[in-house]
């Protein structure tokens, strides 16, 4: 199953993930510039926190044994069967936020304006998920784990060789805390 995986060792924190998933999932206009004017705001799937430097963003994930699909009393949380991506059929929705009450991982959202619950798609009508494909230092990775786990073998090479460079000049090997692989 392709999904969105995060490097967190490159996000910035800059939040376009954020801004271009508003804007392509609940812009009228499809614009930036027109939709910081629409009323009611576009509201993005996906958010960053934490300060930059260890900011992270957030989006469903697809739980195998998701809570959200079992809370739903009107059927509108659904599992597509082919991708394994759970999302809402927005006209079953009756906004009882069951959904959004029982989501471990806060990502799954209520849309009072219009009265449903809103959460991550991964973009399934589009070829990439709009947050993938506007991040501008690619911590975001549109693939299945095959794809992460090239990233993650390469970093953790990245680590060897930082450290057999820091032994052979004879550097001892503290601090390299911040430079560790993903394990």
């Amino acid at each position: 199953m392709k999904r969105v995986w995060i490097d967190s060792q490159k996000c910035l924190g800059c939040k376009t993930c954020e801004l271009q998933c508003a804007v392509e999932r609940n812009s009228v206009t499809k614009t930036l510039a027109a939709a910081v004017l629409e009323m009611p705001r576009p509201v993005a799937r996906v958010g960053v926190y934490g300060p930059t430097g260890s900011s992270f963003p957030i989006q469903c994930r697809h739980c195998q044994d998701a809570a959200c699909l079992k809370a739903c009393p009107s059927g509108a949380m659904q599992r597509d069967v082919e991708t394994g991506i759970t999302f809402i059929d927005q006209s079953k929705c009756r906004a009882c936020w069951m959904c959004v009450m029982s989501c471990p991982f806060g990502v799954v959202t209520p849309l009072k304006d219009f009265k449903v619950a809103q959460k991550c798609d991964a973009c399934m009508h589009m070829e990439e998920p709009a947050c993938v494909a506007s991040c501008p230092t690619k911590a975001l990775i549109y693939g299945d784990e095959n794809d992460y786990e090239k990233v993650r073998l390469s970093r953790k090479q990245m680590l060897a060789v930082h450290v057999r460079s820091a032994a052979e000049s004879g550097i001892g090997v503290i601090g390299l805390d911040y430079v560790r692989g993903d394990d």
